[in-house]
């Protein structure tokens, strides 16, 4: 990836944008007002005043050639956003580690709409930290133990622990209970999520997705669980629940989708990153972090 030439602004990256590899346009800026013309005051505006870039970190103006497979770099402007009310709860907090717990309804990085009411953003600018970085990421609606790096240079040594595995992640969850199923048990099946379908699904061949799931105690009926993922696929842990006939209360997606507001906080999914350990790759210690939130 190439690098960035303009640095974080009141909290978000600055967009990435690759011109294609064939066209009419003579200049980049034809190219982004086709491209945005429903932007095209705003552009012009920000191509006016240098906010516009190329690869090196030189102003685009209007008259810049435009050249197939290079990139320019420019601030979007954020949506107008609803604050999402609940806040996040700093756990834990070094020279290299932000470990905060997340509320439910709160995305973890900019996606769609939730942009600016993402807990990146919010970090970067209440604690005026512009180079966080998320080391792994948690469903919007999941609350919980969520780790972001606060240097650039510590990134990738915790972002790969992750993506190796080698971090034990426990989960808690409020389900119905099932008096045929015996637990603890271990759910192991293929998950794939396509492209634009909101559900995950659960599909013949090769497994790519286990979880163990432990019952901690039945509250008239409602059961109280452990769930330890030895995997990470999206939705991996609603989905298991689901084929379990126990879907997690307060689940809008599994095993029917539901139309629910964005802004209805009303009955919020029942899962809880409950905590996470694992040893530091920079200097070996045991680390755990353990939510402070129940269900």
């Amino acid at each position: 990836m190439p690098s960035v030439p303009l640095p974080v602004r009141d909290g978000l990256n600055p967009s990435r944008l690759r011109m294609p590899a064939d066209g009419t346009w003579a200049t980049v800026l034809e190219y982004l007002l086709a491209r945005f013309p429903d932007d095209a005051a705003r552009l012009r505006e920000k191509v006016a005043a240098g906010e516009v870039v190329d690869g090196d970190g030189a102003p685009i103006d209007a008259s810049t050639a435009f050249q197939p497979h290079t990139f320019v770099y420019l601030y979007r402007d954020p949506p107008v956003e609803p604050r999402v009310p609940f806040e996040i709860e700093i756990l834990h907090r070094d020279e290299n580690l932000l470990v905060v717990d997340k509320p439910h309804f709160l995305a973890s990085t900019p996606r769609g709409r939730f942009v600016v009411e993402s807990a990146l953003v919010r970090l970067r600018r209440d604690l005026d930290l512009p180079d966080l970085a998320p080391a792994h990421r948690l469903d919007r609606l999941t609350a919980g133990v969520l780790v972001f790096t606060v240097r650039p240079q510590a990134r990738r040594a915790y972002q790969e622990l992750f993506a190796a595995r080698r971090v034990h992640k426990e989960y808690r969850a409020l389900a119905d209970v099932r008096p045929d199923l015996a637990f603890p048990l271990t759910v192991r099946n293929r998950i794939i999520k396509e492209r634009g379908v909101l559900q995950a699904q659960i599909v013949p061949g090769e497994p790519n997705a286990e979880t163990r799931i432990e019952l901690l105690g039945d509250d008239n009926g409602i059961g109280r669980y452990r769930l330890l993922p030895h995997t990470g696929k999206i939705h991996q842990l609603r989905v298991h629940m689901c084929a379990l006939g126990i879907p997690l209360h307060g689940d809008s997606l599994y095993p029917i989708a539901q139309d629910v507001a964005v802004d209805d906080y009303s009955s919020p999914l029942r899962l809880l990153a409950h905590s996470l350990e694992f040893d530091d790759p920079l200097d070996g210690r045991p680390r755990r972090f353990v939510s402070r939130r129940t269900l």
